[in-house]
């Protein structure tokens, strides 16, 4: 989290970040070094929930909120401000997140996050599964697939709709929470960004995500 929080910190547009969570032993590491904390109910059942319970508890007005996922402790500064001004620029877009390119051995993983867009720069979907999918059934090596990033923003009006939005077949099927945006028709800006994706899904990823740290010089 210090990690993710420090990374967070270059970006040059955000006016205030803060950790939201659930977790009272989180808070309290999150408190030591330095963060602003807002604690939220464990019955949030996404990021975009917890995002929106912490815009109600702060004080201030934002038009544009940002959850960056705590996992993310390599996430570039460039790509949180990519996805703010993307949104900005989108006036029909009421979010906006982040891709870059799908590695063929992550091609079947779950914890992957697949995307397709249109020509226009918005997402048509997101699945767990390998989307498009070859009716060979095997990988397309000359296919450019695209893997999300967990990263995301959104206006801040929308973010007071999301909750009321009742759950989608799509959302539910997939477990994804971006896909009740698209089934309610709303439009979703994606931008394309070079970036090695190094979430923290499963334990074996802390040991990898450690020795990239060592290797830029980053712990």
């Amino acid at each position: 989290m210090l990690r993710t929080w420090e990374r967070a910190k270059l970006a040059t547009t955000l006016d205030h970040i803060v950790v939201a969570t659930d977790d009272e032993r989180i808070a309290e590491c999150c408190r030591g070094f330095g963060s602003d904390v807002v604690m939220t109910s464990e019955s949030c059942r996404n990021g975009t929930e917890r995002c929106h319970e912490a815009l109600q508890k702060l004080d201030k007005k934002y038009d544009v909120v940002v959850n960056i996922q705590g996992d993310e402790p390599l996430i570039e500064p460039e790509i949180i401000d990519g996805i703010v001004r993307s949104l900005q620029l989108a006036p029909d877009a009421v979010f906006s997140t982040a891709v870059t390119s799908l590695k063929p051995e992550d091609a079947f993983d779950p914890n992957r996050v697949k995307c397709v867009v249109d020509n226009q720069g918005y997402a048509i979907y997101f699945s767990r599964g390998l989307i498009p999918y070859s009716k060979s059934g095997k990988v397309n090596p000359q296919f450019p697939y695209m893997l999300h990033l967990g990263i995301q923003s959104y206006d801040a009006k929308f973010l007071k709709i999301y909750p009321e939005l009742q759950p989608t077949p799509l959302q539910l099927e997939e477990d994804l929470e971006q896909l009740k945006v698209l089934e309610n028709g709303y439009k979703m800006k994606v931008i394309k960004v070079d970036h090695e994706a190094h979430g923290v899904d499963v334990p074996e990823d802390v040991e990898k995500i450690e020795n990239l740290m060592r290797e830029q010089n980053l712990s």
